[in-house]
């Protein structure tokens, strides 16, 4: 099973591209949503974060808010890094097994859709690093009109993250999303190609 680990910052666009690559025939792994599994009560992370962050991060249900959450970390370095060590090594755990399973059906290609996959260090789990880049004001746009939050703070989160040089230093395909939707398909399309292409000689 060959394993892309699709990467970009916020608004970059990569939830795009990983609805194009599923729709080329990729099972796609969301790193997030097996985040919100370990945040959930009774989740792998729950009693952690809970004790480190405090009931302020609990919505009514008991669940973890994780809008309230961010609203904490991308404030604070330190309790960012608090978050990360709890959670990352859980979510990384979740991503391996998945993979495992995925690839005992046979899978053939999969991909790792993750915004943290350099900065955590999950790229070793995947065989090929793909980067989503468009300029910081068009993805703080994006991420505004998507989240219902304030232009000013959207650009904060994205200027906060790993620049789009060094994601694009560490990745083996680049995706420039600053483009229309029938361009950016173009792209893919090709690397899909490419990675076919290289992929039928050893019937992976």
């Amino acid at each position: 099973m060959f394993v892309i680990g699709l990467t970009g910052g916020l608004g970059s666009g990569k939830s795009t591209v990983a609805e194009m690559l599923r729709e080329l025939g990729a099972v796609v792994l969301n790193a997030d949503q097996i985040g919100h599994q370990v945040y959930a009560p009774g989740g792998p992370a729950y009693q952690e974060v809970v004790a480190a962050f405090g009931p302020q991060v609990l919505a009514a249900d008991g669940s973890v808010d994780r809008r309230r959450l961010a609203g904490i970390v991308f404030q604070d370095p330190q309790a960012l890094q608090r978050l990360n060590a709890i959670t990352h090594p859980r979510i990384r755990e979740g991503i391996r097994q998945r993979l495992r399973e995925l690839a005992s059906q046979g899978t053939r290609v999969a991909v790792v859709e993750a915004a943290l996959l350099l900065e955590a260090g999950w790229d070793d789990l995947v065989d090929e690093v793909w980067v989503t880049v468009c300029p910081p004001e068009v993805a703080a746009r994006r991420a505004a009109e998507r989240s219902g939050i304030s232009l000013e703070e959207a650009l904060a989160r994205v200027r906060a993250q790993m620049s789009n040089e060094e994601r694009v230093r560490r990745a083996q395909v680049v995706i420039n999303t600053d483009t229309d939707l029938a361009k950016t398909r173009e792209q893919v399309e090709q690397e899909w190609a490419r990675l076919m292409a290289r992929l039928a000689p050893e019937g992976r």
